[in-house]
């Protein structure tokens, strides 16, 4: 599926990708920030977005399906393996691609949301995280979710439908749940609203090789609330030298 997207400067490919309800634009000052970097910053629309295709049915929605759009737009971009950058739902087809296809990503940032791993954890453990993510269920409902946003937005001709099948399309399965090796950065803010801060304990048990940086004073689109900080922290982590992987194998984890 080819993905429409936008385009800033020259050189080493860092793909961004975004989440619901949102679009490529939420990257704007983060595409000039490593453009200027000198990097080839790319932020597309995911399927169901924006300009790019919007196919029928709740199946053509899955993340594995997201993810192969993504594989297939680094690979036409002739950047692979690239520094690969998501936030909520984008966040959750980088940490997929990351577990399924790491040959394509030099290195991983993750903006607010926890391995899967961590969020099953989480929620076998504690209701507070299942009240947070109980919106879900209502996603998943026939129709009310569309009316809602309409009402929300007053966007009545926009059609939501494919947005909200991503999380129709939602399943948890343990044994797509792996350890990620790849260098990862998980830029973490103090104010996020949907994980509670215990999804990010023990990050290195799936996640040897991650570090945290917590900005504080941001909400869940810390792109947007903490822009500056949020392009600092892209640009150092991705002009750092590479460090030493742990020696372990990568296998499903529960």
């Amino acid at each position: 599926m080819q993905l429409q997207y936008d385009r800033e400067g020259d050189g080493p490919l860092v793909v961004l990708l975004h989440g619901f309800p949102e679009s490529r634009k939420t990257w704007t000052r983060q595409l000039s920030a490593l453009a200027n970097a000198g990097f080839r910053a790319v932020a597309p629309d995911l399927r169901g977005y924006g300009a790019s295709p919007k196919p029928r049915g709740i199946a053509a929605y899955r993340v594995a399906l997201i993810a192969e759009d993504v594989i297939e737009l680094i690979a036409s971009l002739g950047g692979a393996p690239c520094v690969l950058v998501g936030h909520d739902w984008g966040a959750a087809v980088a940490w997929h691609i990351a577990m399924m296809r790491p040959d394509v990503i030099r290195k991983l940032v993750i903006l607010n949301v926890p391995h899967p791993s961590a969020i099953s954890r989480e929620v076998r453990r504690s209701w507070r995280q299942r009240l947070k993510l109980s919106y879900q269920l209502f996603f998943q409902l026939p129709l009310l979710p569309e009316l809602a946003m309409k009402i929300v937005t007053r966007q009545w001709r926009r059609d939501f439908t494919p947005l909200i099948n991503y999380y129709r399309a939602l399943r948890y399965k343990r044994e797509r749940s792996r350890r990620v090796e790849i260098e990862t950065l998980i830029i973490w803010s103090e104010r996020e609203p949907v994980f509670l801060p215990s999804t990010i304990e023990d990050i290195d048990k799936w996640v040897p090789n991650a570090r945290i940086e917590r900005v504080p004073r941001a909400g869940h689109y810390v792109q947007r609330d903490a822009p500056e900080r949020v392009n600092e922290l892209l640009i150092a982590f991705t002009l750092s030298a590479p460090r030493a992987t742990p020696a372990t194998a990568a296998q499903p984890t529960t």
